[in-house]
């Protein structure tokens, strides 16, 4: 069967939506129980929340447990080019067979009955992981934590929670410790957690969490600390020092990501080899990735160009203090965003060191802001704009002025898998 026989089985899958968004735990638990729970009969659990950060620390988690010599499972969303990147089994990307099938049977044990497309598929991973053997599953939570698919794991060997800031307003409320508490929810008695760099609005509620259930917490600042030195990375907890080379995923965020899964790492028993590998063998699309080949690096030219997925105000963040510290070279965006975001306060932070913004509408996504309102928006943030009909004319235009720029497509993973898709 090829890949047109799992995207027919996804697009089925559309239609259990629930006609009310309601997050709610019963739809999941409910096919889990018709599957007589393939959750319980996974390898051991590292459980990964938060808003920015996540996947970079997965990446680094599972480089430093696989270069221990161990296998993982590894679940994540969204995906970028294909729906197989959501779901590696033992350490490779689940097959397009095995993949239908198991969509198949997930689609035929819910019985057309209401269930989200996160929901159903969450499913499908758990049963991929339940019939392969491997020594660690990582979980990346979708949504929140409190009531995401994934936290139906009732003992997890890890918690991690990485960096919390404002994003999913919509289902995760409007204040930071409102959205801290949300993710919190993945907290399990008796089960440690590592707790990434954050504001103290947000700590203070994991913290009182974490006192309620009885969670105990490894916290970045006080149980461990990492920073760049001399082009070193430098890790220090109670049990000693690291010193190791800097991480491969490009920006200063990734120093503070690489100390999340180093402090999860030795939590676990690993040692210095797989710290060293965590920080050196990780590999995740669109986070400051160059693109190396493809119709649009071609039609680049001598231009570099670049891809990056991050779509709130602390990505806009985080992509500005990456740009900061590449070679000088003026830099221009081409950027397109969902109309969920904040667009304004993704711009805000890049409006020191873009030379402009080119705005695109993403293709194919019906929720995206028109080339106009993405524009308006990076105008409000003090930021140069332009719009384009399309990628390749938005980079044309760019090239057409300065041959030579570097150019960064960013605002949406959305976007980052199109451009994937033909791109790498």
């Amino acid at each position: 069967m090829n890949v047109a026989g799992s995207d027919v089985i996804l697009e089925k899958m559309m239609s259990l939506h629930p006609k009310i968004i309601d997050l709610t735990l019963d739809r999941m638990w409910r096919l889990l129980a018709a599957f007589d729970h393939p959750e319980r009969a996974i390898p051991p659990v590292i459980h990964i929340a938060g808003t920015n950060g996540k996947g970079s620390t997965q990446a680094m988690i599972r480089a430093g447990i696989e270069g221990a010599g161990q296998t993982t499972h590894a679940y994540t969303s969204p995906h970028l080019a294909r729906f197989h990147e959501r779901i590696r089994v033992a350490g490779t990307l689940i097959s397009e067979p095995d993949l239908a099938a198991i969509l198949e049977e997930c689609w035929t044990r819910n019985d057309a009955q209401p269930i989200t497309y996160f929901e159903i598929t969450t499913v499908a991973g758990f049963l991929a992981f339940s019939r392969t053997p491997a020594d660690w599953t990582l979980l990346e939570v979708g949504l929140g934590g409190r009531l995401d698919a994934t936290n139906v794991i009732e003992k997890p060997a890890l918690s991690v929670i990485t960096p919390v800031d404002m994003d999913h307003q919509q289902f995760l409320g409007e204040t930071l410790p409102e959205i801290a508490a949300e993710k919190a929810g993945i907290l399990k008695r008796g089960v440690p957690c590592i707790v990434g760099p954050q504001k103290d609005a947000a700590l203070e509620v994991i913290e009182a969490r974490a006192a309620r259930v009885g969670a105990p917490l490894r916290v970045h600042g006080q149980h461990w600390h990492v920073t760049e030195e001399r082009g070193r990375l430098i890790y220090q907890d109670e049990t000693g020092l690291l010193d190791l080379d800097l991480p491969t995923l490009i920006g200063a965020h990734q120093i503070k990501n690489a100390g999340i899964a180093l402090a999860a790492l030795r939590e676990l028993g690993f040692g210095e080899t797989a710290c060293a590998a965590a920080v050196t063998r990780a590999e995740w699309p669109a986070r400051m990735q160059r693109l190396r080949k493809g119709p649009l690096v071609e039609l680049a030219g001598p231009a570099e160009l670049w891809l990056d997925g991050g779509h709130n105000p602390a990505a806009g963040r985080a992509v500005a203090t990456a740009i900061a510290g590449l070679p000088a070279r003026p830099t221009y965006l081409v950027a397109g965003l969902l109309r969920t975001k904040d667009a304004r306060g993704f711009f805000e932070p890049l409006a020191g060191v873009a030379t402009s913004v080119t705005a695109v509408a993403i293709p194919g996504e019906t929720a995206t802001l028109s080339a106009a309102e993405t524009a308006k928006a990076a105008a409000e943030a003090g930021l140069e704009t332009h719009t384009a009909e399309s990628l390749d004319a938005a980079i044309a235009s760019i090239t057409a002025a300065a041959p030579n720029a570097r150019i960064l497509i960013c605002g949406s993973l959305y976007l980052a898998g199109y451009v994937l898709r033909d791109n790498g």
